[in-house]
């Protein structure tokens, strides 16, 4: 699955969103009507588009939509938010009052989050260089564009490209190995991997240590037991051992005891906490596991759906594993894909997947939210290493203390 990046459109009813996507896209993605609020929910396409590359675009319904289903749609809007990477506001110039309050208010969210966006003053071609909209482009060096005549619509995306360069990604395994070094992956294959395909933080890492000129060496619980044997022997005719293990959550307590203490050792879904940027607060929030008590609620999230299997990881074997391990009568919450609770004040605990399907803004407002309402958030991997004893070592390879 290739990263895209997420950019989304805002504005009011009939500033032009939708035929401004479709300008930008070169293709007709949203449906373009005179009629306020055509459209209802937002609007995905997923494309390349130069000079960024992979992104998908975002057409969302007007956030002054008056119509029945008008706080429906606003909710959606809404929800769109936390996942945008790049917002573009699109503003109607040929309106009196082109940067209003709803406006103001898209923009205050914009910068609450940390989305950097571009104001788009569309309809330049119907403005009759009104001095209202000439002086707020004056002060905010908006983009005047015309998505209808397809004035500037180049500018925008040189704009969109311009803030997408000042993102930096966060490493996944950069920092973590040196060219040529070896890095062994314990990949399961079992009744709940995906058939003939290996999930997506394996490509991820796969790809990664293959663009830091390091090796990996892929293999299942199995094979690794054959591995460890042969390792002694390596040695002797100077070969090195791996730099580095990288194994399935769900195998960590068997990979743990098969790897010499010597040998760094970390899993798939604690990276990828650490590449969404959610790994602090998901190491302070691992402490809660020691003081559950009866009757506590905790929520499981998932950033995808998946047919469950018998021994489901969040559903089944997580839980199980908690109640285990605290001996506490607690009570377990699920969600999958897009839901995720805006009031989590009744769980004691959040526990969230690796969030290899959502981008990095969605995971950090997911646990953003946690934090604002107080309550401790953590993922799957560091649950199941508390559980089996080996955080510290687990933690170690990224220097972070537990």
């Amino acid at each position: 699955m290739i990263q895209r990046t997420t950019i989304a459109f805002f504005g009011r009813t009939n500033a032009g969103k939708s035929f401004l996507v479709n300008s930008l896209a070169a293709q007709n993605v949203s449906i373009v009507s005179a009629v306020k609020g055509t459209t209802t929910d937002p609007v995905k396409k997923t494309m390349e588009l130069l000079p960024l590359g992979p992104v998908t675009l975002i057409d969302t319904p007007g956030l002054d939509d008056q119509s029945e289903l008008g706080e429906e749609r606003m909710k959606k809007t809404q929800e769109v938010l936390e996942s945008a990477q790049i917002a573009v506001l699109v503003c109607d110039a040929s309106i009196k009052e082109p940067f209003g309050e709803y406006e103001k208010k898209l923009a205050e969210q914009f910068t609450k989050k940390n989305i950097p966006y571009v104001v788009a003053m569309n309809k330049c071609d119907m403005a009759k260089e009104s001095p209202e909209v000439l002086k707020y482009m004056l002060n905010t060096k908006a983009i005047p564009l015309s998505a209808k005549t397809g004035a500037n619509i180049h500018a925008l995306k040189e704009k969109i490209a311009a803030l997408w360069r000042c993102i930096k990604p966060r490493p996944l395994m950069s920092d973590l190995v040196r060219p040529g070094s070896t890095v062994v992956l314990v990949i399961p294959i079992d009744s709940g991997a995906p058939k003939d395909r290996i999930i997506l933080p394996q490509q991820m890492v796969i790809r990664d240590l293959l663009e830091c000129d390091a090796m990996p060496l892929c293999c299942t619980p199995n094979t690794l037991r054959e591995l460890c044997a042969q390792w002694s022997k390596l040695q002797e005719v100077s070969v090195p051992v791996p730099a580095l293990v990288i194994t399935d959550s769900q195998v960590f307590h068997k990979v743990n005891k098969m790897i010499p203490q010597e040998i760094p050792l970390t899993s798939f879904s604690i990276l990828m906490a650490r590449y969404k940027g959610t790994l602090f607060e998901s190491v302070a929030g691992i402490k809660k596991l020691d003081a559950l008590k009866d009757g506590d609620k905790i929520l499981v999230s998932e950033g995808c759906t998946h047919h469950r299997q018998c021994e489901d990881i969040g559903t089944v074997k997580i839980p199980a594993l908690i109640k285990q391990y605290s001996g506490k009568n607690v009570q377990f919450d699920f969600t999958s894909g897009n839901t995720f609770p805006h009031d989590l004040k009744s769980h004691a605990l959040v526990i969230h997947c690796g969030g290899c399907m959502l981008n990095e803004k969605e995971m950090e407002n997911r646990i953003l939210r946690c934090t604002e309402q107080c309550v401790p958030a953590t993922n799957y991997g560091l649950v199941l290493a508390h559980i089996n004893g080996i955080l510290a070592r687990s933690l170690a390879p990224l220097k972070m203390d537990c």
